[in-house]
């Protein structure tokens, strides 16, 4: 993927993020032992941000701002925005910020804390989901709940249930599922992606970022 393009639209990005997609797919399927290299570039590639941006923009917590103040949805254009961040990226000058905490009330009354990066940090989240859920999801099994697309921890009492694990509490099937996720995903960054020390530490602040997230007194 040329990533000296001009800025795509949203219409020209998607096809091309679904195409390299495919093929990062195909080739983590066919190969299960291949290491992944330059996989960095994608992150800062144009048509990634701007799947990502379009994506941070258009979900409900566009609205929230983080430590920087800045609204996702207030920001009506982003090419010149995209342009800066691809710019720090690529110069390695980009800098996760710390996510600004909230405490939010749950079903039950009691409170959770909820984190909020930046509108950046969130493109950047977002376009390395891009780049490394289609080589993810080659070496994940189907009984692999957490941290998946259209799957969540709480589907895993549900099959557990239609198993008929009697052996095992739902939230001990909930949490092992998830503990796989995790298990899986820390194997897969060891045997898939030739280690680059700036994106793992976007990687890192991700972590973070879904750690706040995650409600307590949950299973997981």
């Amino acid at each position: 993927m040329n990533t000296g393009d001009l800025w795509p639209s949203l219409e020209e990005a998607e096809p091309r993020v679904l195409r390299m997609q495919a093929k990062l797919h195909q080739w983590a399927t066919d190969s299960p032992d291949r290491r992944f290299c330059d996989l960095f570039n994608l992150v800062a590639d144009p048509a990634f941000l701007v799947v990502a941006w379009h994506r941070v923009r258009g979900n409900r917590g566009a609205r929230p701002a983080g430590v920087d103040g800045v609204k996702p949805s207030s920001i009506l254009f982003g090419d010149q925005m995209l342009a800066e961040l691809r710019g720090d990226l690529k110069a390695r000058r980009f800098r996760p910020l710390p996510v600004r905490e909230r405490m939010i009330p749950k079903a039950n009354g009691k409170p959770r804390r909820l984190g909020i990066p930046t509108m950046q940090d969130r493109i950047v989240q977002g376009a390395l989901k891009l780049v490394l859920e289609p080589i993810f999801e080659a070496d994940f099994q189907p009984c692999s709940y957490g941290f998946r697309p259209n799957t969540h921890e709480a589907n895993a009492p549900k099959a557990h249930r239609s198993a008929h694990l009697a052996s095992v509490s739902d939230s001990a099937f909930a949490y092992r599922s998830t503990a796989r996720a995790h298990e899986a995903t820390n194997r897969c960054m060891k045997v898939r992606a030739t280690p680059h020390p700036f994106a793992v530490r976007l990687l890192v602040i991700a972590a973070r970022e879904a750690e706040a997230r995650r409600p307590t007194g949950r299973a997981l």
